[in-house]
């Protein structure tokens, strides 16, 4: 038994050796004693006391914020689906309001393109009424003209014939 009280004693101050070894060398130096067992407990005490106090209202803080959020999102795509939906049926609209308009200006240009046919045959047939008037009382003026000269043709050949001969004729 004493060569395995040697043994182990031996293999302690190995380990001993080793770790001094390691800690003159700069490693970290883990001493776990009632200090760590006290902060151990002191964290735990810690964290019982802050999670009704903080962490809970933190995460439901947090739970609240992403179920807004996540319901704004909602809320977001049901306007952009809604506007969408509207602008197609505004769309849609205006194109029949468009139809119309086209249709009912070419109704329009139709009965103005009649009218001006129209207005423009009761023009000419004026106009024609006018002219054949026109002619009608030129024709009536030469033939009261012609009938008042054959009357005085006489007087007037007579009349020139004195003045050109500068004698009175008979």
């Amino acid at each position: 038994m004493t060569s395995h009280l040697l043994s182990t004693h031996s293999l302690a101050e190995t380990t001993d050796s080793l770790l001094s070894g390691s800690f003159a060398s700069g490693g970290v130096n883990l001493d776990f004693d009632l200090t760590f067992l006290a902060h151990l407990v002191a964290f735990a005490v810690l964290v019982m006391i802050l999670k009704p106090l903080l962490f809970d209202p933190l995460m439901k803080l947090f739970e609240e914020r992403e179920r807004r959020t996540e319901g704004a999102k909602l809320l977001a795509r049901k306007m952009d689906e809604k506007a969408g939906e509207l602008l197609q049926r505004y769309e849609a609209e205006l194109e029949a309001v468009r139809r119309t308009a086209t249709e009912e200006r070419e109704l329009l240009r139709t009965e103005g393109s009649k009218l001006e046919a129209q207005i423009l045959a009761e023009g000419r047939a004026e106009v024609a009424k006018l002219i054949e008037q026109g002619r009608a009382r030129l024709e009536a003026d030469r033939r009261v003209l012609r009938a008042e000269l054959s009357t005085r043709a006489a007087d007037i050949a007579r009349d020139i014939a004195s003045r050109v001969l500068g004698r009175e004729v008979a």
